[in-house]
């Protein structure tokens, strides 16, 4: 199988870089008034170039600085089920991959995640799981108040997908702080390139704003360089999240997995993430943006750059060892070394080489306050 990571080597070859004189005007706009029209933003993603980005990561990277200093927020990831009914063409544990070797985490599993966890001195927790049929309103919500309990000055970040709004009212209740739930391409039509029939862009985009309304820390996100996106989808998702203005955005490349349809695509690339992330940054200054894993599979020092590029979060790894690799949701994820929880001090020199620092907080945004839990 081919190491994915050769493939942010050497010019994009996507077509949405194309140069122009006017684009460093269009980042200094986006600085100072946050905002760009569609044109404009298509615009931006045509005249992305090494020049441009380097100009953009500057200014992302001072804004980012402004709002959060030298500080990098950790989370703790508990990758607790692999199991998903969904059949998203891009997603190596896609329900109709007879491949996938599935595992589901016990709660104690869990809880024992937490607790390797807070001492190492994590004090946000994200359980991320596919949307596994198993899995139960019950046991979600009890689950949050069980580490709640044990670990009141911790914030609870779930990451399982689509349901009901009562449902997630009661996770609000049970404890959970934020909530994330990407939604890949706020473009219909290329959603629909992306999903099978039954997933809609529309109850996506409903769910979140239900989780901001409920008072959730909400995070959305997308990924970059997935099948037949180009500047047209990108300036659809900006405009999108500029609307929604959630918490946290999670962002990173496509990287293919070889048993899904677009095994053979090509990935997206580090320098492409980097462009949208400084872009996200000036948009929306105070937002939560992980340098997330995918770009460090991607290259070695993949999550520096996202750094460098405003990004102001890194998400190690608490899953036991003997389940990383087998949420494979793209070939080749990075799953020990610095991404395991475990090599914490290693993760904390790589940052400090680059001039910041891992902090043990919670990490909540700017403007999140005490919610009122009784919805």
């Amino acid at each position: 199988m081919a190491d994915v990571r050769d493939r942010s080597q050497g010019p994009p070859s996507s077509g949405w870089e194309g140069g122009g004189a006017s684009t460093r005007a269009l980042i200094d706009t986006l600085e100072a008034d946050r905002h760009l029209d569609r044109n404009q933003w298509i615009a931006f993603f045509r005249g992305r170039t090494p020049e441009a980005l380097e100009y953009l990561s500057t200014r992302a990277r001072e804004v980012s600085r402004k709002q959060f200093g030298r500080d990098i927020y950790t989370r703790g990831l508990i990758e607790f089920t692999n199991y998903c009914r969904n059949d998203c063409y891009y997603c190596g544990i896609r329900c109709s991959n007879a491949k996938a070797d599935r595992y589901r985490l016990t709660d104690q599993q869990i809880m024992d995640c937490c607790k390797q966890g807070y001492g190492l001195g994590f004090r946000t927790f994200v359980l991320q799981g596919g949307e596994d049929p198993q899995l139960t309103e019950d046991r979600i919500a009890c689950l949050v108040t069980a580490i709640k309990d044990k670990y009141p000055d911790c914030a609870v970040t779930l990451s399982i997908g689509e349901w009901e709004r009562s449902s997630y009212e009661r996770f609000f209740r049970a404890g959970a702080d934020r909530y994330l739930l990407r939604h890949e391409t706020a473009d219909p039509e290329h959603y629909r390139r992306l999903h099978p029939k039954g997933l809609s862009p529309e109850h996506r985009k409903q769910c979140l704003r239900e989780l901001a309304e409920i008072g959730y820390q909400a995070g959305t996100g997308f990924m970059i360089g997935s099948p037949g996106q180009g500047p047209e989808q990108l300036a659809e998702d900006m405009l999108f999240i500029e609307q929604l203005a959630p918490q946290m955005i999670g962002i990173g490349p496509f990287v293919p997995h070889h048993d899904t349809p677009f095994a053979g695509e090509r990935a997206g690339t580090v320098e492409e993430t980097l462009y949208c992330i400084g872009a996200l940054r000036l948009m929306l200054p105070q937002a939560l943006i992980p340098a997330t894993t995918a770009l460090g599979t991607m290259a070695e020092d993949g999550r520096e750059r996202g750094i460098l590029a405003g990004a102001n979060v890194v998400m190690p790894n608490l899953s036991p060892l003997g389940v990383r690799e087998k949420y494979e949701l793209y070939d080749n994820k990075i799953c020990t070394g610095d991404e395991a929880a475990e090599c914490r001090d290693c993760l904390e020199l790589r940052m400090e080489s680059i001039g910041y620092r891992l902090v043990v907080s919670r990490g909540d945004h700017p403007q999140a306050g005490k919610e009122e839990r009784n919805v």
